[in-house]
């Protein structure tokens, strides 16, 4: 079969370009994007695909940069082919974000593409990375210590919201994939074609692709690779090249029953699950196989953080280490700021100042004791809570919470709110006997972040109420009550 049939065979088995639909097609200027571009124009008419050439100058190599746009334009118009040919700072986005070069061009490469895309109301990009591109994917994640889905390398097909970008608009400014974007799709057709076999179709159809100087330079990681590695691993077995490809199909068919069986367990572990924080059961984290472990942990991380693309296999090796055997307290750091914390069956992924500042009403430091209005309104100094108390008679019905009702007869005192001291004891609702408030607090499952900043609630040094958990057994309201006193702690 000629190069074209090939092509045409893979496009249709991965259903990667529908018939009809408008593609957007990343060019270079490479010999790899102009085979692309030349050979979807020749299949176009017969597949009804409209082909929107795109192209970005990434201002990192002068004249010859500029060079190449002129070239994509100059074919673009030779092929009646619509363009978008445009320029980005990637040398400042790679500054402003902390990014390695490479990182940064790829990522404002792709919210470039993903943004031309959005505008022709197209839903999928087509980009040139050929078989060679794939064996140097694998061994780069390989090196890296990546898991299993960096050794899959490159798929033939994929949603551009599951790469985590950083979009690099015009105003250089980064924001979310939003949802309308994350249904457009980045497809490679030419993944299974070497690179030899393409240079070869560039010759035959007499097409001049430009040369990138940089693909030569060994201080991007990528072609060191590229120059010295694998040719020095070819004198090892000259199939090396064939078998990491084939190992990273090996691997993507068995990544999609990991990620499958990681969505069941996700959905059994986690307990509680927003934008800032993901919370497991540790019990029945623990009771998964190790590789669902790590899996779990890595789609927290991915969720929390969407651009981080590599996690160091260190990062999740110490916290699966100190998850076995954790304690409540316990503390493991992650990438980007961002932290697991223990807490008795529980732990929590969550940014550093997540953790430690939950969402309760807390007092500031260094705070000693401040009356209460009884009826009226207290504020929490250096806060946003407020708490509101109210003098009632009659039934009331019974609450929890931040609300609590107490029996204003059995009071010994005027209310005052104050932090724990070492000498506290409570006794608890429902219990027989006074408790050390600090044994209490842990068998209550406290969090410790926030037990020397809760406001607790006294009369005469007694503690009536610890916020949140529980009233004291001495003022609760019975039916012999005459008149109750309601608390109720409110935000805002």
């Amino acid at each position: 079969m000629d190069f074209l049939t090939d092509l045409h065979r893979f496009i249709t088995r991965y259903d990667l370009l529908p018939r009809g639909s408008p593609v957007i097609v990343g060019v270079s200027g490479g010999a790899d994007s102009l085979c692309l571009l030349h050979t979807l124009h020749t299949l176009a008419p017969d597949n009804e695909w409209r082909l929107h050439v795109a192209h970005l100058n990434h201002q990192l190599r002068g004249a010859a940069a500029q060079a190449d746009a002129d070239f994509v334009r100059d074919i673009a118009r030779q092929w009646n082919l619509p363009s978008t040919i445009e320029s980005r700072d990637v040398a400042a986005f790679a500054r402003r974000h902390k990014l390695s070069l490479e990182e940064a061009a790829r990522q404002v490469r792709y919210g470039f593409l993903l943004e031309v895309a959005l505008t022709q109301h197209s839903d999928v990009i087509a980009v040139a990375h050929n078989a060679d591109d794939q064996t140097e994917s694998v061994l780069m994640h390989l090196l890296r210590g990546s898991g299993l889905a960096g050794l899959r390398g490159m798929q033939s097909k994929m949603l551009i919201a599951d790469l985590r970008l950083l979009i690099a608009r015009s105003s250089n400014q980064p924001s979310a994939i939003s949802h309308q974007q994350s249904k457009i799709y980045l497809v490679r057709p030419l993944l299974e074609t070497p690179r030899s076999a393409i240079e070869e179709y560039c010759q035959e159809n007499n097409l001049h692709p430009r040369l990138d100087a940089t693909n030569a330079d060994t201080t991007y990681f990528r072609n060191r690779l590229r120059h010295e590695l694998l040719p020095t691993l070819e004198t090892y077995n000259p199939n090396i090249r064939s078998i990491l490809r084939r190992t990273a199909d090996v691997i993507a068919a068995e990544v999609e029953i990991l990620q499958a069986h990681t969505n069941y367990a996700w959905d059994m572990t986690v307990v509680v699950e927003s934008t800032t924080a993901v919370t497991f059961n540790l019990l029945l984290w623990r009771e998964q196989p190790i590789g669902v472990q790590r899996a779990l942990l890595r789609k927290a991380i991915h969720q929390l953080r969407p651009p981080l693309r590599d996690i160091d296999f260190g990062h999740i090796e110490d916290a699966l280490e100190i998850l076995q055997r954790a304690h409540t307290g316990d503390q493991v750091t992650l990438p980007q700021h961002l932290l697991i914390e223990v807490s008795y069956d529980t732990f929590t992924i969550s940014p550093r100042e997540e953790l430690a500042q939950p969402d309760w009403p807390q007092l500031p430091e260094g705070f000693t004791s401040l009356a209460i209005d009884v009826p009226g309104v207290t504020p929490l100094p250096e806060s946003i809570w407020r708490l509101e108390a109210e003098i009632l008679a009659g039934e009331v019905e019974p609450t929890g919470g931040l609300t609590a009702l107490l029996d204003a007869a059995a009071l010994p005192g005027p209310l005052i709110m104050r932090p724990r001291t070492s000498r506290d004891r409570f006794h608890p609702q429902g219990m027989p006997s006074p408790v050390g408030l600090k044994d209490w607090m842990i068998n209550a499952k406290i969090p410790r972040a926030i037990r020397d900043r809760l406001p607790l609630i006294t009369s005469n040094d007694q503690i009536v109420w610890v916020p949140g958990f529980r009233v004291g057994q001495p003022v609760l309201v019975t039916e012999n009550t005459r008149q109750i006193i309601k608390l109720e702690f409110k935000k805002g």
